[in-house]
Parts: C-alpha cells; sequence; structure tokens
C-alpha cells in the first residue's frame, strides 16, 4: 500500500517547486545549499510575501483561512465582565450587564440608563429591562 495516494502524492524535482518557494519548501526563506551555511539565509519581508502569494494561480476551490468551515465548539462559550473584562459569573437581572464582583455590580446599578444601553450596544446585546 502506497503511503500517499496519487492526488496528494508530490515531486521533489526542483523545477517543480512553485514560484516563490525555496527547494526546500518553506516559502518565505531563502536557504542555501546545506554547504553554503547559514549566513546564506535571507527573509523577505511583508511587502514581498504578500507580492508573492498574490502572483500565485489561486483556484476558487483551494483551501484557505477564510473558506474553512468547522464544526461548532462543544464547550460552552466564556462569559466575561462588561465592566471589568475578567470572567464573570453574574449577570445583574435589571440590566442584563455581566459582572465578577460586589463592587461592580454595586457601579452597575449606579449606571445612567444610557451608558448601561450603550455597554449592552456594544456587546450587541438587548435594551435593559424595566
Amino acid at each position: 500500500m502506497p503511503l500517499l495516494s496519487p492526488d496528494i502524492a508530490f515531486s521533489l524535482d526542483p523545477a517543480d517547486t512553485p514560484a516563490g518557494t525555496s527547494q526546500h519548501g518553506h516559502p518565505h526563506s531563502g536557504i542555501g545549499d546545506a554547504a553554503a551555511g547559514k549566513k546564506n539565509r535571507t527573509w523577505k519581508n511583508l511587502k514581498l510575501i504578500l507580492a508573492a502569494e498574490r502572483a500565485l494561480p489561486w483556484q476558487q476551490n483551494d483551501l484557505s483561512y477564510f473558506n474553512i468551515d468547522a464544526s461548532p465548539s462543544f464547550k460552552p462559550a466564556k462569559k466575561y465582565s462588561d465592566i471589568s473584562g475578567l470572567p464573570a459569573n453574574y449577570t445583574d437581572p435589571q440590566s442584563k450587564l455581566r459582572f465578577s464582583t460586589k463592587e461592580e455590580f454595586n457601579y452597575i446599578r449606579m449606571l445612567p440608563t444610557d451608558l448601561a444601553t450603550g455597554y449592552l450596544a456594544l456587546k450587541k446585546a438587548t435594551s435593559i429591562v424595566p
């Protein structure tokens, strides 16, 4: 049984490597031969890397970070305080703002309605319960 299927198999011939990649497969370094030593290692800056990637012949069905679909996480979403950003275990029933300490709770209760509504708008939540 072959280790690689024919559709995944690749060639190690340097003439078959895509433009912008070195013989060793790392696309952003110009590593010379092993005998050349580490002094010949040069790194491309971001502008050159982006230009080289734009020049590659991308297809519509090529995978990228933007078109990979993932299933939703099984872990519950973490909840953070709207005031301090610390992990929050509590939610104010009146304003629906999250808090982590009693000092934050007192602060939330003293907030004017428009500020509490602003906090809710930042996290794209519904308005305050009267």
